[in-house]
């Protein structure tokens, strides 16, 4: 029996925008690809399928691009995830990614670990975000992260391999994938490396004119 004063466990979470083919980001949105003529419009899709996120007050504040924004139930989405994140983690290719185009204030505000097989030391940026690099796992990832974010949830931030490999270990509480109304036809499928013994239910669904949030529960 619980006792009232309790506090809830941490999760670990992940939350992704998708095309409703099940993909979160289009062909040629990689370092190797992303200045090739032939995958040029790569930046065109993502930008369609994050354009919900570009309209809302709250992206707009973090991330210091001005004043204005719309400040209804995608918006709230945006912020409580944010507020209920402690730490993040993410693979090194999104790692690599972010280096070369996140602005000097990365826009994490929390301790990050990076899955990767480079050594490196913490690498700290401006804003409170610190990038520690591990080298054994995603059970050590985890582990390290929770310690770094006390009584407040854990992000896997992505890519999807990371979030695959956390699905398949039974570790992920619960997720949200943002729909977005567009077809990529080819990109990074959110779940093509998955087991099939991960089983989920549908913890909530809300739609607005631009995206379809649902929440999912993983079923353990």
């Amino acid at each position: 029996m619980r006792g009232g004063n309790e506090m809830p466990k941490a999760k670990l979470f992940f939350d992704v925008a998708a095309s409703l083919d099940g993909f979160i980001s289009p062909e040629g949105m990689d370092l190797a690809h992303a200045a090739d003529p032939e995958y040029k419009q790569w930046l065109s899709l993502w930008s369609k399928l994050q354009s919900w996120v570009f309209q809302q007050r709250f992206f707009r504040e973090n991330l210091k691009l001005g004043e204005g924004g719309e400040t209804g139930h995608d918006n709230r989405m945006l912020e409580e995830t944010f507020k209920r994140t402690g730490v993040s983690i993410m693979g090194k290719q999104m790692f690599d990614g972010g280096e070369r185009f996140w602005p000097e204030e990365a826009p994490f505000h929390t301790p990050v670990f990076v899955l990767t097989h480079q050594v490196r030391k913490p690498w700290e940026r401006p804003g409170g975000t610190t990038f520690h690099f591990v080298n054994d796992g995603v059970e050590s990832a985890l582990g390290q992260a929770r310690k770094a974010a006390g009584n407040r949830d854990t992000r896997i931030a992505g890519g999807a391999n990371v979030i695959q490999q956390y699905l398949n270990a039974g570790l992920v509480d619960e997720f949200t994938i943002h729909y977005s109304p567009l077809f990529f036809g080819h990109g990074v499928s959110l779940f093509s490396g998955l087991s099939k013994n991960v089983n989920v239910k549908i913890k909530e669904s809300v739609a607005s004119k631009e995206v379809t949030h649902v929440t999912y529960e993983l079923v353990k």
